[in-house]
């Protein structure tokens, strides 16, 4: 078993390859198509076609990256493991909330989130030993000091490329033709949900294209990093609310 600090000086093959070694049976990639996420996927063919796949199926997601599903599955024979949140709760979140309480304020689009997609992946994640990730510490304030491995919540989080800069990225698409997507070539910089993404204008950040209505707010969504204490009181009210409905509890 490495040491998290150890795990700086692995190549991303490496990390790969020895979160697989270490849980062959419940190591994952979770991802969402996006180039780092489909770099992974090219790596991970070149050590076992057994490693798990992994991605998000919020009920908002925009057609092309469901044809990403099936890019993956053609050209590398992975079965990607589709994710989807509980219907009950997304019936009671929109009920209460309305079908686009993400326009409302943070504390309401975190709650989208929370339920979309925090929710069923914290589900899954009780099976899994380890898992890798697409972040990269260039890529936003909130994820500069992200750690390539680190245990959180009991399992380790891998994020084999924290170090790389966008054009690294750039060139190891190109040189190894990793697929793309289609998003990209309309001017996007960061893919998530058709509703709350747009393509990033000229001299904006990557992640500008992230609910860019905010005024506030950290551009995440609650999977790789903790709401500010004052929001994750006003959001627990909310999802307490949602679940309370959903669940008779």
């Amino acid at each position: 078993m490495i040491k998290p600090t150890e795990a700086e000086s692995l190549r991303p093959e490496q990390l790969l390859s020895w979160g697989y070694g270490q849980f062959p049976e419940s190591f994952a990639i979770v991802t969402s198509f996006q180039k780092e996420g489909m770099i992974l996927v090219h790596m991970a063919a070149g050590i076992s076609k057994n490693i798990r796949i992994l991605t998000l199926d919020t009920g908002r997601l925009p057609e092309q990256t469901f044809a990403m599903m099936e890019t993956v599955r053609d050209r590398y024979g992975f079965a990607v493991e589709v994710l989807a949140p509980n219907a009950n709760e997304v019936s009671n979140l929109m009920t209460l909330h309305g079908p686009n309480l993400f326009r409302k304020n943070v504390a309401a689009r975190k709650l989208c989130c929370e339920v979309r997609k925090v929710r069923p992946l914290a589900l899954q994640m009780k099976t899994l030993g380890a898992y890798a990730v697409g972040l990269r510490r260039g890529q936003s304030d909130s994820r500069a000091e992200v750690a390539k491995a680190e245990i959180e919540n009991g399992r380790w989080k891998l994020s084999p490329l924290a170090g790389w800069s966008e054009a690294e990225v750039d060139d190891y698409i190109a040189v190894n033709d990793v697929p793309l997507h289609p998003l990209y070539a309309a001017g996007y910089r960061t893919i998530g949900c058709a509703c709350c993404t747009r393509a990033s204008q000229a001299g904006e950040s990557a992640r500008a294209g992230r609910w860019w209505w905010e005024q506030e707010g950290d551009k995440e969504c609650g999977l790789h990093v903790t709401p500010k204490g004052e929001l994750k009181r006003e959001l627990d009210v909310l999802l307490d609310e949602v679940l309370t409905n959903a669940h008779g509890s």
